[in-house]
């Protein structure tokens, strides 16, 4: 799902990373935006709130708006960063972003009860949130080959739109890829929507402590990569030692 990359990566693999990651988008959006009353997957909205301020004048809200667009681009450029120079094709080089995602939403989790409406505050817990999806975000465009985004749903929306309206082509309708594509982007939705509601019932429910939830979904991502690399390494080997028992020549061979 996440260590799979290039040729080597088929649609299965992006929907099951649609499925995990979109959960966990939605999830802090939603969340997110009831503990601090600031959207936190996507910079779209931010950047009308800065040309308010700006008109308005009011110098010290506009610093705080472009910290955290500032943030969600450098968690994508973290992120990419971490990619690049530790080699995407190396073994768990993706969970290195994950991991990162992990603690800021622990963070959030933790010391979330701190939190007091001020424009410091927010700047600390929304902003550090923004930054978490950038690395989300940019990990997952890069995985996926700029196929999956998890964050936002504009984009999402208007290739649905696209490829719904190719179905009225006879030429088009027939290939498998539209169809495809089509149900990746109904997933990313869904999913994206899903956790949105999940969030937010949790939020009201428990509070900043519903924030553990993502980060329940992240780690069985870690784990779901890690255990399936182990397992399938042990059957490759168990085949081996089978086919040699069976077969002695192989052994010289």
């Amino acid at each position: 799902m996440l260590r799979h990359l290039g040729a080597k990566r088929t649609p299965q693999h992006n929907l099951r990373l649609a499925t995990l990651l979109g959960i966990t988008a939605g999830f802090v959006n939603a969340a997110g935006f009831l503990g601090f009353s600031v959207l936190t997957t996507n910079v779209t909205g931010h950047a009308a709130l800065f040309a308010e301020r700006i008109a308005l004048q009011d110098w010290k809200t506009a610093q705080v708006i472009a910290l955290w667009m500032f943030l969600f681009l450098a968690g994508a450029f973290i992120s990419s960063l971490i990619l690049s120079f530790t080699g995407r094709n190396q073994r768990y080089s993706y969970s290195i972003p994950i991991f990162i995602e992990i603690i800021i939403l622990l963070f959030s989790g933790l010391y979330g009860q701190r939190y007091d409406g001020t424009l410091v505050s927010k700047e600390i817990f929304a902003g550090s949130l923004l930054f978490a999806m950038g690395l989300q975000n940019s990990l997952v465009s890069m995985i996926s080959g700029s196929v999956v985004r998890t964050t936002h749903l504009t984009g999402t929306f208007t290739d649905l739109g696209i490829e719904l309206a190719q179905l009225f082509n006879k030429e088009k309708r027939s290939q498998p890829a539209l169809r495809t594509k089509i149900k990746l982007r109904l997933v990313i939705i869904f999913f994206f929507m899903t956790g949105a509601i999940v969030g937010a019932y949790l939020f009201h429910r428990f509070g900043f402590n519903a924030f553990y939830g993502p980060i329940g979904i992240l780690i069985y991502a870690l784990l779901y990569d890690i255990f399936r690399i182990r397992t399938m390494r042990f059957y490759q080997r168990t085949i081996i030692a089978i086919k040699k028992i069976l077969d002695p020549e192989l052994e010289d061979s």
